[in-house]
């Protein structure tokens, strides 16, 4: 199963997906990709850790997922968003070459006998940044989204802490 949950920033995404692990799985496994930027975003990090309880697995992988086996586990990958600026950046901003990489990774990931749920970022939904180097990564980021949502058994958008299902194929 892929579930696919999406939303602007601070919508309530990662705690929905959360819940939604632990009703899976006594022992889900929390995927994290975010690389430490400043001492804001090390905050921001260390409230997510902080919430979870010692039921969770986590492992920091910044982009090589596909190097861990989930076999038979419920895997929380939070989130899309910092996981394909890891690509971005360390491409020198090459956004095909990010894109393939990406789905390359993605299309061993979804081989693996488990569940995964996908968080991610509409950055679209904020409108269009005036920065040509945002815009083209806004681009980078709505065509992962599209791949993923694709290839998702469900898709949940989440407004203002509240979930609207878009898909669901199970």
């Amino acid at each position: 199963m892929i579930h696919l949950i999406t939303g602007g920033q601070r919508s309530g995404k990662s705690l929905f997906a959360e819940d939604l692990a632990l009703s899976l799985s006594n022992q889900p496994v929390y995927l994290a990709t975010s690389r430490i930027w400043d001492e804001v975003h090390r905050d921001r990090i260390e409230i997510h850790k902080n919430r979870r309880g010692n039921q969770w697995t986590t492992i920091e992988e910044e982009k090589f997922l596909s190097r861990h086996d989930f076999s038979g586990k419920v895997v929380l990958l939070d989130c899309i968003t910092l996981w394909i600026n890891n690509f971005f950046f360390d491409n020198e901003e090459d956004d095909k070459k990010s894109l393939q990489e990406a789905i390359q990774e993605l299309e061993i990931l979804f081989d693996q006998n488990c569940d995964w749920i996908i968080v991610t970022n509409e950055l679209g939904l904020g409108g269009h940044p005036e920065n040509k180097l945002a815009m083209r990564f806004n681009d980078l980021q709505g065509s992962i989204n599209q791949y993923i949502a694709k290839k998702a058994d469900r898709v949940t958008l989440i407004i203002s802490g509240l979930p609207l299902e878009i898909k669901n194929t199970l």
